[in-house]
């Protein structure tokens, strides 16, 4: 099955392979509006049906495990642990004092907040924010859009939190972003994205109920819940919407990528950055000259930007 049928409650019979059926889905106790009801099912053991089912699950779990190894903070332990090794077990301790010292001198770097702000900002004003619109009317552009695409940031699981406690900052910080927007847009409908592990609901789903408790109607969402990263959203959006103008939201940080990706995917997307980082006018504080987790955390959001975007335009999809 595409659409995460593992999360919907309900009985239903498998049509025969290559047949499509249309039926109802029922998820976490609330209709998927827009789902369209249709959904096509293989046999698991078909040729067609084995790349979809086995390998992008396997090329996303190897994409993330490299990528894993490339942030700051695992590189620079990485490379503090093997210095320590040879400078202690091996015949090589010169090399060993280099990794060592290399790696404690970027960890020290990857933490300081200049640093950071130096690597996030560029990429958070590559693409100006959505100023406030109260009493005012939306720009062309952005009124002509008939879809407002939220792109998921992700959310815990805590029975009896409401589904804006268990949203993520930067999910939270879209989500409020995305409802903004349809404010202002009385004809445009919401479509949220967001997957889920086959035993708890989507994150899609978490969004949407986050979008219904901000006051936005149930029939005016629609929801995405097989795309596992943002070339996939790109691409399912798309297939949703045809060509239809949308207003894109998601973190400042990861616009640019984003936007290189629905473009190359056939959509023009109006930008709608939210979950900024990092602001015009930061104050300078004594503790910006030394070395702190949340600089780290900044930085590390920005190494996995650029190096997604190197991905992508390795592959010619910028």
């Amino acid at each position: 099955f595409h659409g995460g049928v593992k999360s919907a409650r309900g009985l239903f019979s498998l049509p025969p392979a290559g047949e499509t059926r249309r039926m109802d889905i029922i998820v976490g106790g609330m209709s998927i509006p827009g789902a369209d009801g249709i959904f096509s099912w293989q046999k698991p053991d078909s040729p067609r049906a084995r790349p979809a089912v086995f390998l992008a699950p396997m090329l996303f779990g190897l994409k993330k495990f490299i990528s894993f190894w490339l942030m700051p903070l695992p590189f620079c332990l990485t490379l503090i642990v093997v210095g320590a090794c040879l400078l202690r077990f091996s015949r090589r301790p010169a090399l060993g004092r280099r990794l060592l010292l290399a790696g404690v001198l970027l960890l020290m770097l990857a933490s300081n907040h200049f640093v950071s702000r130096a690597l996030l900002r560029p990429l958070e004003t590559r693409h100006a924010a959505i100023p406030e619109l109260l009493g005012t009317s939306p720009a062309p552009a952005l009124a002509a859009c008939r879809y407002v695409v939220v792109l998921g940031g992700g959310n815990g699981h805590t029975p009896d939190l409401p589904a804006t406690g268990e949203l993520s900052s930067a999910a939270l910080a879209r989500i409020t972003e995305g409802v903004r927007l349809l404010r202002v847009l009385p004809q445009a409908r919401l479509l949220v994205s967001g997957p889920g592990d086959g035993q708890r609901r989507p994150h899609a789903v978490v969004l949407a109920r986050a979008a219904m408790s901000l006051g936005i109607e149930e029939g005016r969402i629609l929801m995405i819940d097989q795309a596992l990263d943002t070339e996939d959203e790109a691409r399912l959006v798309r297939e949703k919407v045809g060509d239809a103008p949308i207003a894109l939201v998601t973190s400042a940080w990861h616009m640019p990528r984003s936007v290189a990706l629905f473009r190359h995917a056939g959509l023009a997307p109006v930008t709608a950055p939210a979950d900024f980082a990092t602001h015009a006018d930061d104050p300078v504080r004594w503790s910006h000259f030394f070395w702190d987790a949340k600089s780290l955390d900044d930085t590390t959001l920005a190494v996995r930007e650029r190096i997604g975007y190197l991905w992508i335009w390795l592959r010619g999809k910028t």
